[in-house]
């Protein structure tokens, strides 16, 4: 088994890159992960051929960190089906007890309430974002 980030084949250290979501509401997706979240707009691609806008959003660098790509396809006008495979995005705060209480103020659904994983020390709530998904808020000093 390899040690760190080296790959079994040995050719190299690997990384993930980012994670995609496809959002029906663009606006409403980059309001939340920013003004709520406090992510920042990386860069923002138009593809009008394909008729899709791409918007990657993250705490810092994409050459540094795991950041989140939205995908907003002009024509979808239904929502997505989240599917059953998905499970929920992972985020790190300071203090989840205050995230709560500063996302509740701003309107987020708090779909658990903050505090400990059944049988363990780490703290944890989970929030919805525009579409529904699903977000772990992880208070990171509390990490096994």
């Amino acid at each position: 088994m390899p040690s760190g980030t080296e790959t079994s084949a040995g050719i190299g250290k690997n990384r993930l890159l980012h994670t995609m979501v496809r959002v029906r509401d663009l606006d409403a997706a980059v309001d939340f992960y920013t003004g709520k979240m406090g992510m920042h707009v990386l860069r923002k691609r138009e593809a009008p051929e394909g008729r899709y806008t791409n918007v990657f959003l993250g705490y810092g660098s994409e050459r540094e960190i795991t950041v989140l790509e939205l995908t907003y396809n002009w024509d979808q006008k239904e929502p997505y089906e989240l599917g059953a495979a998905f499970g929920h995005l992972a985020i790190g705060v300071e203090d989840v007890y205050e995230a709560c209480k500063r996302l509740a103020a701003a309107g987020v659904k708090i779909t658990r309430q903050p505090g400990p994983v059944q049988f363990g020390k780490t703290l944890i709530a989970f929030i919805e974002d525009p579409d529904g998904r699903k977000i772990e808020l992880i208070q990171e000093d509390t990490l096994p």
